[in-house]
């Protein structure tokens, strides 16, 4: 059975969310609306059947399993940047050599 992951854009907003606290600037950091980053962080949490951040009124926090996502989600991003920096670097270098 295959398993549904959040692709890319969802782990950087859960990212930015968890990060801040806030929905707000997480999407000031993404260029999205508050509402934006609400509504994938809902989206997110039904795709996976977990609940992600506890909400208030006036604030957010991680659930436990939140900050597991959160960390794992932090990881695999620098992970794929690293790795995007050396294919980019590969590719510079052969095509200096061309």
């Amino acid at each position: 059975m295959a398993r549904l992951l959040p692709g890319t854009r969802a782990l950087r907003t859960l990212e930015a969310a968890a990060r801040h606290l806030n929905f707000t600037r997480a999407a000031d950091e993404l260029g999205l609306t508050p509402a934006a980053v609400s509504h994938q962080i809902k989206e997110i949490e039904d795709q996976l059947g977990l609940v992600l951040f506890t909400r208030t009124s006036r604030t957010i926090r991680l659930t436990e399993a939140g900050t597991v996502l959160f960390e794992a989600s932090a990881d695999a991003l620098d992970r794929l940047g690293r790795a995007v920096s050396r294919a980019q670097k590969l590719t510079r270098g052969t095509a200096l050599l061309k």
